[in-house]
């Protein structure tokens, strides 16, 4: 059996969902796969050649962890913990193209593949959504991990896809079609808990300091920012209100891929690129060379760019509708690593 998951790109919500806001993601034609079938003993092993690694254990329930953030093994406890009896040995290969540690989603895809590649081989009957509820349960919870959940539904669900967590998970699937986009990896590894300690708990702190005073206080639905100004320090008071304009960036954006709004491919990068300037210069999550990318990229006819994921490296994109060519040619010029994408179907059982 063949299982096939891809990874994926955030479009508006960056830096949002842990905030109880939600975000636009769209799975991407570049994608992570588990080979496999049974062998006749009671071991799990993993081939993992495109990082040079392996992986076996012996299945005796509960599987204790050995290592931080044991997630093969998470993964059929947390299935275990639902009742099944997952008992079987089973020889696998892990191979994919999604660039690593880059913001793309390689480490959750891996993981909904995992959990859906024993959903197929085992006929758990689960569907895409409860796959994604499944790796947010043993890659976040199991592990007391500060991650939101848009990596494991937005790979699990695929093409684009609108997920809000609050007051409870609500998942709405755009079916428009889209252009073409270019990913630029920076192959700068990211600083996801620097930008964390700045980006998050400087938000969070921000908001503790509101709540205390002002107890109906929610980010969703603020409408005047202004009067907290004074409660807040500079640096709290700049992330929100960009976090403000970014929620209102993503409600301008979901208003049109309902039809609500007219489309038009323009006012899609122009979405992106007013992001993009949230993230740059008032989360300050993105460098330098991201920045040069971006901008190559824009002046090669991309509509619009942006970092994507937590930031401080790691990948950006740029929605090219059109000559996409062009635009990989001016990010590789800038030193980064581009690939041409189209938004792409969940996971998968391939055979």
């Amino acid at each position: 059996m063949i299982v096939s998951t891809p990874g994926r790109i955030c479009l508006f919500g960056e830096h949002q969902d842990y905030l109880g806001l939600p975000v636009i993601a769209a799975a991407i034609s570049k994608r992570i796969q588990i080979e496999g079938d049974f062998n006749d003993t009671k071991t799990i092993h993993f081939a993992l050649p495109d990082v040079g690694m392996e992986e076996s254990f012996e299945l005796h329930y509960p599987l204790a962890y050995t290592k931080e953030r044991d997630y093969f093994k998470s993964v059929l406890n947390v299935l275990h913990r639902k009742g099944h009896r997952l008992e079987r040995g089973l020889e696998l290969s892990v191979s994919g193209n999604i660039p690593i540690n880059s913001g793309t989603s390689s480490s959750s895809a891996l993981l909904v593949s995992w959990v859906n590649f024993l959903n197929e081989i085992y006929g758990l009957g689960y569907s895409q959504k409860q796959v994604g509820e499944i790796t947010y349960e043993a890659e976040v919870l199991e592990f007391s991990e500060p991650g939101g959940m848009m990596d494991q539904y937005s790979t699990a669900v695929g093409n684009v896809i609108y997920l809000a967590s609050v007051p409870e998970i609500h998942i709405e699937t755009y079916a428009r079609e889209l252009g073409t986009f270019v990913l630029g990896d920076s192959m700068e590894p990211k600083d996801t808990l620097g930008i964390l300690s700045h980006v998050k708990f400087g938000m969070l702190g921000g908001m503790k300091k509101i709540q205390a005073k002002y107890l109906e206080f929610d980010l969703a639905t603020e409408m005047n920012p202004e009067r907290y100004r004074d409660l807040l320090t500079e640096d709290e008071w700049v992330l929100l209100q960009s976090n403000v304009s970014d929620r209102d960036l993503l409600l301008e954006a979901k208003a049109m891929f309902e039809g609500k709004n007219s489309w038009s491919d323009e006012k899609l990068g122009s979405l992106l690129n007013e992001h993009q300037v949230n993230l740059r210069d008032h989360k300050r999550i993105s460098t330098p060379k991201i920045n040069r990318m971006i901008e190559a990229a824009l002046e090669a006819g991309a509509l619009g760019a942006k970092i994507n994921g937590s930031g401080g490296g790691g990948c950006m994109f740029a929605y090219a509708p059109k000559d996409p060519e062009k635009v990989v040619a001016a990010i590789e010029k800038e030193g980064g690593k581009a690939y041409i994408i189209t938004v792409d179907k969940g996971t998968t059982k391939i055979r």
